[in-house]
């Protein structure tokens, strides 16, 4: 299945890695795997104990569109601070699932800190470091029992920066002596796979449900983590958090990241996701919400935001107003929608054009639900505006973005009422 450089051959067709799963985890109210849709997380990057910051972030990520947030719990302050997020959380009416991200004395934290345990929808445990030498078994069978006592779901996070250094000896030493060896490359892949299986039915063993524990094993190549999870996807059962470990900055962080899940959410592979991205200095945490957003809308596992088809420019369209209204429109949508979520349910499924030219703007603009067509060079000075296939207005003079955004308004309104105004 793979070839000498450890990259993965292509299935002929997406059936050749179904996703397998057929229950669902509950993550505080939160259904993942199961058949119900990919779901979106996002991490903070706030000191956790830190409580106000840390609700804001929280607070930002979940108004962004983040349906589980996690948090690194790594000391007492952290730890005890868990419970008053929650509860202030609660206090603006948000209750958005907290996950608890534990490293190396989570055992620890968690017999200390009782009202953590039980405030957190989940615990992340990296089975490449929550202990070492004769006390790994230990720890991880401490960290599973507190799961197991305050009936919470565990992901089990293998990742390729952290791997289990013994086990990865181990099945070197028995690499080795093979008529005909793996590549190195593969037998980590292996190692990383078998850290996050193991460890799984480790969890099984103790008492823990099969239903109760989402799986990862993270690396940050992309070819890698392509053969990584198909791997996974086959040898296992388990509910499959998907995400390029330490995927970058910028736009390499979400090309990459974009690159790989997208082929495996194409396979039915993955039931949560998130991008890890390195955000831009004094730029705000809900871009790798958005990125994560937008990578299941385009590729038609969910919708989130209407979707605004935008022309690129060339040399007959000179202006930049093109640009700037589509920039407005697209920004308008996204304030939006945590109003028509509620209000206005399905207008997440509106698409709009805002095109710069009579090339190809009259024909885009009639295949989205609203489109405009501005004038490119030497055009008469008029915008064309088609609702649902059909010219319906032609707008001119210096307020046509201001007028555009009350058509969108007056189209949701008319086309998503609530049943009940129906």
């Amino acid at each position: 299945m793979y070839d000498a450089v450890s990259r993965p051959t292509p299935p002929a067709d997406a059936t050749a890695w179904p996703r397998r799963i057929t229950h669902a985890v509950n993550i505080g109210g939160v259904l993942v795997g199961g058949g119900n849709p990919v779901v979106v997380q996002s991490m903070t990057n706030t000191d956790t104990a830190d409580v106000q910051a840390s609700v804001r972030q929280v607070a930002e990520l979940w108004r962004a569109g983040s349906e589980m947030v996690r948090l690194t719990v790594n000391n007492a302050e952290s730890a005890a601070a868990i419970p008053r997020i929650v509860d202030k959380l609660a206090m603006m009416g948000i209750e958005v699932p907290l996950i608890g991200d534990f490293h190396y004395n989570g055992h620890q934290l968690l017999a200390a800190e009782p009202a953590c345990a039980q405030a957190l929808a989940k615990y992340r445990i990296n089975p490449g470091n929550v202990g070492f030498g004769k006390k790994k078994d230990t720890q991880f069978a401490q960290l599973i029992e507190f799961a197991i006592r305050y009936d919470k779901p565990v992901r089990i996070g293998a990742n390729w920066g952290s791997l289990d250094q013994a086990l990865a000896a181990r099945l070197m030493d028995e690499n080795s002596q093979l008529s005909e060896p793996w590549p190195a490359a593969r037998v980590l892949r292996e190692a990383l796979i078998r850290s996050a299986l193991d460890s799984a039915h480790t969890a099984v063993e103790l008492g823990l449900a099969k239903e109760r524990i989402v799986l990862s094993a993270k690396v940050s190549g992309v070819q890698e983590l392509i053969a990584v999870y198909r791997d996974l996807a086959q040898r296992s059962d388990f509910a499959l958090h998907l995400g390029l470990t330490e995927a970058g900055i910028g736009s390499k962080g979400i090309v990459a990241s974009a690159a790989a899940l997208a082929v495996l959410l194409q396979e039915g592979i993955g039931d949560t996701i998130r991008i890890s991205l390195t955000p831009e200095p004094g730029t705000s945490r809900t871009q790798e919400v958005i990125v994560a957003q937008e990578l299941l809308q385009t590729t038609g596992q969910r919708a989130f935001t209407p979707m605004v088809t935008a022309c690129p420019g060339c040399g007959r369209t000179t202006s930049e107003f093109f640009q700037e209204l589509a920039k407005v429109v697209q920004a308008h949508v996204r304030q939006q929608m945590p109003v028509w979520r509620i209000t206005r349910p399905g207008a997440e499924n509106m698409t709009l054009a805002v095109m710069g030219c009579v090339v190809n703007g009259p024909g885009e603009s009639r295949q989205a639900n609203i489109g405009i067509s501005l004038p490119g060079n030497g055009e008469a000075p008029a915008a064309p505006v088609f609702i649902d296939g059909e010219k319906a207005v032609t707008l001119r003079g210096d307020n046509i973005a201001n007028e555009f955004l009350a058509l969108i308004d007056a189209y949701v309104d008319r086309r998503y009422a609530p049943a009940s105004a129906q």
